[in-house]
């Protein structure tokens, strides 16, 4: 059985992973708590920006940035482009369908758990397609209990996610919910890590894909950039409770255009 280390390079990757879920998450609430405020085009541009930051940025972000840390001694590892930039996609597909779902109106309890199950099996895929990215001179093989524990805590995780960002509201509240997001996230991700067992390795034939190091520029730079452009839009937008104080203000000059 090969040796994994999961923490390769210490602390460093877990709380580099950690912060940056904690970060996504942040987003994903700041973005939701607009959308929850204004409805139509609006409503939907919000939700989109809030389903990248937490499908793109929380989740697969917290998955790369974790799976540096990944190393199975005396074997070389590479990753297939295709299944992982698939897995980022279909992040943030899913948590975008579960808003869309838990955030209708009149959705209620019921559309938030549909919407729940639907997003956290989807982040477990998007987990496990990115696992299925991995080529090594090595067969992984998986722990079903653990990977069905991984599927719980996806789910649930996901269900307090969309929870959270349809009913979080204040710069406090957003804080402290974004941190137990991190936890919720990195305990999911480190959860379907402890399923695997490697058998083999040591090979020295040769690997086809490339080394996890290779994505660390592009994905610095969209996240970063992804990140930066919509603290920007969020400056530059009107505050939840300025849409509301003119939602207000509309709805009292149409009442008093209807009496006249």
């Amino acid at each position: 059985m090969g040796q994994i280390d999961h923490f390769s390079h210490g602390a460093l990757t877990p709380g580099i992973a950690f912060a940056l879920s904690c970060v996504g998450s942040a987003l994903c609430l700041t973005c939701a708590s607009r959308a929850q405020a204004v409805r139509g085009a609006a409503r939907t541009r919000w939700f989109v920006l809030a389903s990248v930051a937490l499908g793109g940025t929380a989740i697969w972000g917290m998955h790369f940035v974790g799976m540096l840390g990944f190393a199975v001694k005396g074997t070389e590892i590479r990753y297939d482009v295709l299944l992982t930039v698939a897995s980022l996609f279909l992040a943030i597909v899913v948590v975008g369908v579960g808003m869309a779902i838990a955030g209708r109106p009149r959705a209620g309890t019921a559309g938030l758990l549909l919407g729940g199950v639907l997003t956290g099996a989807g982040v477990a895929g998007m987990h496990y397609v990115g696992m299925a990215g991995i080529n090594m001179s090595a067969d992984i093989e998986y722990s079903a209990p653990v990977v069905a524990a991984s599927i719980v805590i996806a789910v649930v995780a996901a269900t307090a996610a969309l929870w959270a960002a349809l009913n979080v509201r204040g710069p406090a509240a957003v804080a402290g919910a974004s941190v137990i997001m991190g936890v919720a996230v990195s305990g999911m991700h480190y959860t379907g890590m402890a399923a695997i067992s490697v058998e083999g390795g040591g090979s020295s034939q040769s690997v086809h894909g490339v080394a996890a190091s290779q994505f660390l520029a592009p994905v610095v730079t969209g996240v970063s950039l992804f990140t930066v452009v919509t603290l920007l839009i969020v400056a530059l937008s009107a505050s939840v409770d300025e849409i509301r104080e003119e939602t207000e203000l509309d709805a009292r000059l149409n009442r008093l255009s209807e009496q006249r």
